[in-house]
C-alpha cells in the first residue's frame, strides 16, 4: 500500500504538481487565440438555452438545457464553497482575479471538447446518445490510438466514478453531523437511498432530476450572495479593489504575494470548473442538437455559471464579511464560509450553507455516477456491468458518508484525473483543426442568415460519424 502511495504521489507531482496547470492554461490561451475569440463571439447565445426556448420538442430526449444543468451540478460543488475560501485564505484576495481569468479562457477549452464530443456522439438507443473523450479519440484520431482511449476511460472511471462519489458522501455527512447532529450512518443510508431512485433511471432521468434540484441551489446560493452584496453595496468598490491590486501584488495581502494569488486563483479555478479535464464531454455529448457548436457554446456558459457567477458569490460573502483577516492564521475552508456567511445574516445561515453543500454534493454525485458509466462502457459492453458499477457506487457514497478514514484508501483519485486531462488535452491539440472545422461551418451559416444552424455530415465525408445521430431529417 506504501507504495502505491508513493507511486500516486509521484503521479500527482507530476501532472497537478508542476505541469498540468501551465498546460492547461497555455493551450486555453492557444485556444481562445486561435478560434478568434469564440467565447467571447458567442457570448450572446449561450443565455439562450436558459428560456427553453429553440430547445428540441422531443420528450424523450436530452435537451441542451437539460445536459447544461448535469454539467452545472457537476462543475458545481465543494469547489464552489470551500475551494474559494482555501484560494482567497492562501493567495488573498487577488486569487479571485486569476479565477475570473482562468474561466474566460476555459470558456473557450470547453467549447472545443464539447463540440468535439457532439460531433463524434453515437446513438444509444432510439432516443439517446453517447460519447466524451473516449469516442473522439478512437473516432477522431483512429483505432491506432484505441489504448489512449482505454487509459482515459480508465482514469475517468477511478477518478470521478469511485473516489470523488466517495469524498462527496463524505462531505455531505460531514456538514450535516456539524451542524444538525445526525449521525453519519444515517445521513449516508438516506444519501445512498435517494442517488440510487435516480441513477436507476439512467441518464434520462439523471438530466430530470438535474432540471430541478441545480436551478434550486444555484439560485438560492446566488439569493444569498445577493442579499449579502445589498447590505453592503457601499463596501463593493473597495472589495473589487482589494481584488485587482492583490492580483497584481500592489497590495501585499500574503506571503508569496502576486504570485500565490496567481497560483491559487489558477489551481482553485481549474479544480472548480473542470474545463479541459474531459469530464463536462461525457454529458455534453446526451443532448440532442441542431449542431455540435450549440451544445459548445451552452457547455462553454456551464463554466460561466460556476466560476464567475457561484465562486464569485462565495468570494463577495467571504471579503465582505469580517470573519477573513488577510494574512493571519485561522479559519480556512468551509469553515470560513460558514462563518462569514453567519457574520451577515446570523447562525441559522450556517443550515443554509449546509442544504446548499448537501444539494451541490447530490448533483455531484449523479454527474460522476454518469461519468463512471460512460466511461465504463467504453471499455466494455457487458450487459451488467452498468447495473453493477451503479450497486458498487451506492456502496462507496455509503462507506464515504458513514466511515470519513474510509476515504484515505481513495488516494489515487486526484493523480487519476491529471492522468485524463493530460490525454484529453492531447486528443483535442491534435483534433483541434477538425474543431475548427466545425466552428466555421457554424459561422458560415450564421452569416448566411441562418438563425439556427443545423449541422449536415454530407459536408464532412472524411470524418468517421455516426450518420444516424446527426440526420438531418430529424430537424425538418
Amino acid at each position: 500500500m506504501e507504495f502505491l502511495r508513493s507511486l500516486f504521489g509521484y503521479v500527482d507531482s507530476l501532472t497537478w504538481g508542476w505541469s498540468l496547470i501551465p498546460i492547461l492554461v497555455v493551450f486555453g490561451v492557444f485556444i481562445t487565440i486561435m478560434s478568434g475569440f469564440v467565447q467571447i463571439e458567442f457570448f450572446g447565445r449561450m443565455f439562450r438555452v436558459l428560456s427553453g426556448k429553440n430547445q428540441n420538442s422531443d420528450p424523450n430526449a436530452i435537451s441542451a438545457r437539460e445536459a447544461l444543468l448535469v454539467s452545472v451540478g457537476g462543475r458545481v460543488g465543494g469547489g464552489n464553497i470551500a475551494g474559494v475560501a482555501v484560494a482567497i485564505t492562501l493567495g488573498g484576495p487577488g486569487a479571485v482575479f486569476w479565477m475570473w481569468c482562468i474561466a474566460l479562457v476555459g470558456m473557450a477549452t470547453s467549447l472545443v471538447e464539447c463540440t468535439l464530443a457532439q460531433l463524434y456522439k453515437r446513438t444509444d438507443g432510439e432516443k439517446s446518445f453517447r460519447g466524451g473523450p473516449a469516442d473522439y479519440i478512437r473516432r477522431g484520431l483512429g483505432h491506432n490510438y484505441n489504448w489512449l482511449a482505454i487509459v482515459y476511460a480508465v482514469c475517468l472511471l477511478a477518478a470521478f466514478g469511485l473516489g470523488f462519489n466517495a469524498f462527496q458522501g463524505n462531505t455531505v455527512a460531514g456538514a450535516v453531523q456539524d451542524s444538525l447532529g445526525i449521525n453519519r450512518v444515517i445521513t449516508g443510508a438516506a444519501l445512498a437511498v435517494v442517488t440510487g431512485l435516480v441513477i436507476f433511471g439512467g441518464i434520462k432521468r439523471i438530466a430530470k432530476a438535474a432540471d430541478v434540484v441545480v436551478p434550486v441551489m444555484a439560485l438560492g446560493y446566488l439569493g444569498l450572495a445577493v442579499i449579502v452584496i445589498l447590505m453592503n453595496i457601499t463596501e463593493i468598490p473597495g472589495v473589487i479593489a482589494r481584488i485587482v491590486s492583490g492580483a497584481f501584488g500592489y497590495e501585499e495581502a500574503i506571503a508569496g504575494g502576486m504570485g500565490a494569488a496567481i497560483a491559487q486563483g489558477l489551481r482553485r479555478g481549474l479544480f472548480s470548473n473542470e474545463a479541459g479535464l474531459g469530464s463536462a464531454p461525457n454529458v455534453a455529448a446526451t443532448a440532442l442538437v441542431r449542431h455540435p457548436v450549440s451544445q459548445g457554446i451552452t457547455q462553454s456558459f456551464s463554466v460561466f455559471i460556476d466560476t464567475i457567477v457561484i465562486c464569485s458569490c462565495t468570494a463577495f460573502i467571504i471579503l465582505l464579511g469580517d470573519v477573513y483577516v488577510a494574512g493571519a492564521e485561522g479559519v480556512d475552508g468551509v469553515v470560513l464560509t460558514q462563518q462569514s456567511l453567519a457574520s451577515h445574516f446570523g447562525d441559522w445561515s450556517r443550515y443554509a450553507l449546509t442544504a446548499a453543500i448537501l444539494l451541490f454534493a447530490f448533483s455531484s454525485i449523479i454527474y460522476n455516477v454518469y461519468l463512471g458509466e460512460n466511461a465504463l462502457a467504453a471499455i466494455t459492453d457487458a450487459p451488467m456491468a452498468i447495473t453493477a458499477l451503479r450497486v458498487l457506487i451506492l456502496g462507496l457514497v455509503f462507506l464515504g458518508a458513514a466511515a470519513p478514514s474510509a476515504t484515505a484508501v481513495f488516494f489515487f483519485s486526484d493523480p487519476m484525473m491529471g492522468v485524463l486531462a493530460l490525454v484529453n488535452l492531447v486528443a483535442i491539440l491534435m483534433l483541434f483543426p477538425t474543431a475548427m472545422r466545425i466552428v466555421n461551418d457554424f459561422r458560415s451559416q450564421l452569416k448566411a442568415g441562418v438563425q439556427r444552424p443545423i449541422f449536415d455530415p454530407a459536408k464532412f465525408p472524411d470524418l468517421a460519424l455516426d450518420r444516424e445521430a446527426w440526420n438531418p431529417g430529424r430537424w425538418k
